[in-house]
């Protein structure tokens, strides 16, 4: 088999197990969600650090400059839309307090608060750090309809928003590790 065909069969698989395996029916929690022990009972339990002023000018490259940024693994899934294989990111089993920001252009995301294991391999948090920090587009690829979550500043692509998370907000938003950084916070 060839590198591009275990690529297309890397993202099926991918594609198979957060949309099919851990997709769940009738507004019922995904198979190995921890939904109510990981998020707070209500949106006033959660006090997000407030994040630096940070500026929502958008950052604009050419395909050549972000090449010369980013990894290979990190402009295939923020330029070009990517999916990383479900398990295999550095982040989604990740526990530590801190940050996650763009790993594009370096604007803040999520709190380590938000962030519960969902069972889908993937970073899932319940809700971005600001509203403002992250757009939310229809994406109609693979025959489905979803909501693509990219980044406000320089618009790449983080993964997807689905309303199968826990409470307060009810909301799953599904990242790819590799389009994240994360920085612990201080001790």
């Amino acid at each position: 088999m060839s590198g591009r065909n275990r690529g297309i069969g890397a993202l099926v698989w991918g594609l198979f197990l957060g949309v099919v395996v851990f997709a769940p029916s009738q507004g019922t929690p995904a198979a190995g969600t921890t939904q109510d022990k990981a998020a707070p009972k209500s949106a006033a339990a959660y006090k997000p650090a407030k994040p630096q002023e940070e500026s929502l000018d958008k950052v604009t490259k050419t395909d050549a400059e972000w090449q010369h940024i980013l990894t290979p693994d990190q402009f295939r899934v923020l330029r070009q839309e990517g999916t990383e294989m479900a398990f295999t990111g550095k982040y989604w089993n990740n526990h530590k307090a801190g940050t996650y920001r763009c790993a594009g252009c370096g604007l803040t995301l999520f709190d380590s608060a938000t962030k519960f294991e969902s069972g889908t391999g993937w970073p899932s948090f319940w809700q971005p750090i600001e509203a403002s920090h992250v757009e939310i587009v229809t994406d109609n690829t693979y025959g489905m309809v979803r909501e693509e979550v990219q980044c406000a500043r320089c618009g790449g692509h983080l993964g997807h928003r689905f309303d199968d998370g826990p409470k307060p907000t009810g909301q799953r938003y599904c990242m790819n590790s590799v389009s994240l950084d994360f920085t612990a916070a201080k001790k």
